[in-house]
């Protein structure tokens, strides 16, 4: 499991239920972050509290989607704005997308920070919601793919590994599965030479999270977290990922039952860890009660994105972020 914390700094509460379950990693929200002091402590305590090597995750996308914030962090532009500039200008577009994942990687390297949930590969549509929105870089699943492709290489440069998201394609959706459940009524034939296409091409990757969405003829009822036949069929097969797989939030709203019923699906459904974001601990005892011990495939999955790991390259470069703003005029 990947685990939220409550706060600033881990309670003795949290400690304990650290040291006693070990979870893979944990991810970082506007909660837990005040200030790069407090946030690198942060992050210590919890390896030293875990004991083994572990993913230190954020999501810092840009835009609406950023948790390291300014005055202390610059403010990132959305992916939207990549793909614009992609239009305009193909070779520009496909260096300011790098030139942002390199900086931001090299904030989050400095922090201690190994891997963010980026980039977003869902398609920009008319009829998505705006849970995406200009999140999105393109419509168009080849330029989406070349985008996501140099952000990916930006954050590795930088020494942190890619989350691509929401697989297999959350941008057709017309509801935000925060709150509830999606359904995408596309054919597999359409969703083939669309939505997959960005995943295909990103397939080698170390780390991918599902969607909680319903993609009604593949499977008429599970999203995709929890269904076995997406999982397998699609996921693992169609597209041909094989890394880290992890879920979404299980605690949001798109998935049914209790905490402890949603986590015991996606895992037997095939995803390799389940992640929980808020932090709440009678939710965090629920998921870490209904995930196994890192299987062999999937501790391999695990070792395999931690190895992708380059050595981090601390520190913002001031021409770079020129460079960048220059190009996003």
């Amino acid at each position: 499991m990947i685990c939220g914390v409550s706060g600033l700094t881990l309670t003795d509460r949290e400690i304990g239920f650290f040291k006693d379950c070990r979870p893979a990693g944990f991810i970082l929200f506007a909660r837990n972050c005040a200030n790069a002091n407090q946030i690198k402590i942060l992050v210590s305590s919890f390896l030293e509290t875990v004991g083994h090597d572990a993913l230190i995750l954020i999501d810092q996308e840009g835009g609406r989607v950023q948790r390291l914030v300014p005055p202390e962090w610059p403010q990132y532009p959305p992916g939207q704005v990549f793909g614009a500039l992609y239009d305009r200008d193909r070779e520009a577009g496909l260096e300011a997308v790098w030139l942002a994942a390199n900086l931001i990687g090299r904030d989050l390297a400095e922090l201690g920070i190994n891997m963010d949930c980026l980039p977003v590969l869902d398609l920009m549509s008319a009829e998505g919601h705006a849970v995406i929105g200009d999140r999105a870089f393109h419509e168009d699943p080849k330029i989406v793919s070349e985008l996501a492709l140099r952000a990916c290489d930006g954050l590795l440069v930088a020494g942190v590994l890619p989350v691509i998201k929401h697989i297999p394609g959350h941008g057709r959706a017309s509801a935000d599965s925060h709150k509830e459940l999606p359904v995408v009524d596309a054919l597999r034939p359409e969703l083939e030479m669309s939505d997959f296409i960005p995943f295909q091409k990103l397939a080698h990757m170390p780390a991918a999270m599902t969607a909680h969405v319903v993609y009604s003829k593949l499977d008429e009822t599970r999203p995709a977290t929890v269904s076995p036949a997406i999982i397998r069929e699609v996921i693992r097969g169609h597209i041909g990922f094989n890394g880290l797989l992890m879920s979404d939030d299980v605690s949001m709203n798109a998935l049914e039952g209790t905490i402890a019923e949603r986590t015991a699906a996606l895992i037997e459904a095939g995803c390799d860890v389940a992640l929980h974001c808020n932090g709440i601990m009678d939710e965090m005892i629920q998921v870490a009660g209904n995930v196994p011990v890192l299987a062999d495939q999937a501790l391999a999955r695990f070792e395999k994105a931690l190895a992708m790991r380059r050595k981090p390259v601390p520190g913002r470069q001031s021409d770079t972020m020129d460079r960048l703003l220059a190009l996003i005029a």
